[in-house]
């Protein structure tokens, strides 16, 4: 197939990575020029994913146009904050008859949409029915290194997601097909705030059992907004929800985990955010995802603590404590 691979992050270049392999005439739209020179001249990322010897079939381009031109297979790998504007130019030479795939965790500020509501107010009509969502666990460094991986791709048009499963998987990269397109989107965006939560506890030290218990009730907020929203329950046991979840949260690949674990240690998130070019989509995703609580009336307790931590300079201490001594109630029951 003819690829598109719209970013050139360390995910948009693994992904790119994964097409070539596949033999697929890839091209990789990447923002800055520098960056597509170093895929060109060097046939590596140094930038956002050094070390790892990229294919020579990867063409990389500055021009959307370009890149786009004739491709059977779109895959959008922008920060959330940034997919709408992207996506805006992307749109007029998007092919009609192509599939669309989008590969960005995370949900949009202002209007609170997941990627795939953003993709269907700036998109061609005609390929609406073409977005498929792509998540899972998967270090875009294991990924490009051929890790044994396996993520899920979500369209409601289930042949759609087969397709993009038999195009992109491989020995090495594993892909399940499903229509719950809602549930693997939020279950993407959540995960990512608390496993900034997890790294809190962690630099903290506050041991196992703390990690445990927000993992596992992570996963219940995550399914109780979900489950509120139209998604199945099942998703969230499945690959995008406890397998990235799990992923993200004890990783040390994990940005998210990263930025948890130096605010647990005495960061500010300004000293932590300054250090690096790397974008932590729960940073983010702490405020959307809270937002979303409120206009949807969902208690998230991990969520909102999160996100008094990280805007209103909230304690780690004070957060445990005020998590810690909610009133009781029953486990089971959404």
């Amino acid at each position: 197939m003819k690829v598109a691979v719209i970013g050139g992050g360390a995910w948009g270049t693994a992904l790119a990575q994964l097409c070539a392999e596949n033999k697929h005439r890839t091209r990789l739209w990447v923002y800055e020029a520098e960056v597509a020179a170093d895929v060109r001249e060097r046939r590596e990322n140094t930038m956002y994913l050094p070390g790892i010897p990229l294919s020579a079939a990867i063409e990389p381009t500055n021009d959307m146009a370009y890149a786009l031109t004739g491709a059977e297979l779109v895959l959008s790998v922008v920060p959330s904050h940034l997919a709408r504007k992207v996506l805006h130019e992307a749109a007029p030479f998007i092919p009609r008859n192509a599939i669309l795939v989008t590969a960005t965790k995370g949900i949009e500020d202002e209007s609170l949409l997941t990627m795939t509501g953003v993709i269907e107010e700036v998109a061609p009509s005609e390929i609406h029915r073409k977005v498929v969502a792509l998540s899972g666990p998967s270090f875009a460094r294991e990924v490009a290194l051929g890790v044994p991986t396996a993520v899920v791709a979500a369209c409601r048009d289930i042949r759609v997601a087969e397709e993009v499963q038999y195009a992109l998987s491989s020995d090495s990269f594993r892909i399940y097909s499903q229509t719950d397109v809602i549930g693997v989107e939020l279950a993407g965006a959540i995960k990512n705030p608390v496993a900034i939560a997890v790294g809190v506890a962690d630099g903290m030290g506050l041991g196992l059992n703390t990690r445990a218990a927000i993992i596992t009730r992570g996963l219940a907020e995550m399914a109780r907004l979900g489950v509120r929203m139209g998604a199945n329950p099942m998703t969230f046991a499945g690959l995008a929800g406890l397998g990235d979840l799990v992923l993200t949260c004890t990783g040390d690949l994990s940005r998210n985990r990263q930025v948890g674990l130096k605010i647990g240690q005495g960061k500010t998130l300004n000293e932590i955010l300054g250090g690096t070019r790397s974008v932590a989509e729960g940073v983010r995703n702490a405020a959307t995802v809270y937002k979303l609580t409120q206009k949807m009336e969902v208690s998230m307790p991990i969520i909102e603590q999160i996100y008094l931590l990280l805007y209103a300079e909230k304690s780690p201490k004070m957060a445990v404590h005020d998590l810690m001594t909610r009133r009781l109630r029953s486990e089971i029951g959404l």
